[in-house]
């Protein structure tokens, strides 16, 4: 399994995402998971990239959260979540995308 993490460093929801993502693939007995981290740093690589906001997650090179409602470019990412948007997905859902 490849895991992805897009982010730039304006947006400080990516360090959540980090953090969850990690959780969840101990908790799936896949410490073999590296997750790789892309920093997206201009507008020009944001779309070459199709990146949809910071953070972005990709599972095997796709984005499991994306609704077809995004936009590219460097801005933070809102996630819909059962508590409401926030700026990353929840445990439970990357648990859902990852298991």
């Amino acid at each position: 399994m490849r895991v992805q993490l897009l982010y730039f460093d304006g947006c400080p929801n990516w360090i959540v995402a980090e953090e969850r993502l990690a959780r969840v693939l101990r908790t799936l007995g896949r410490d073999d998971a590296a997750v790789e981290h892309l920093r997206v740093e201009t507008p020009e690589q944001a779309e070459e990239l199709n990146f949809l906001g910071s953070p972005t997650i990709r599972i095997d090179g796709t984005d499991p959260f994306a609704t077809g409602g995004e936009s590219v470019g460097l801005a933070c990412r809102v996630y819909g979540t059962p508590d409401g948007p926030s700026g990353s997905p929840t445990t439970a859902q990357l648990l859902a995308v990852l298991s």
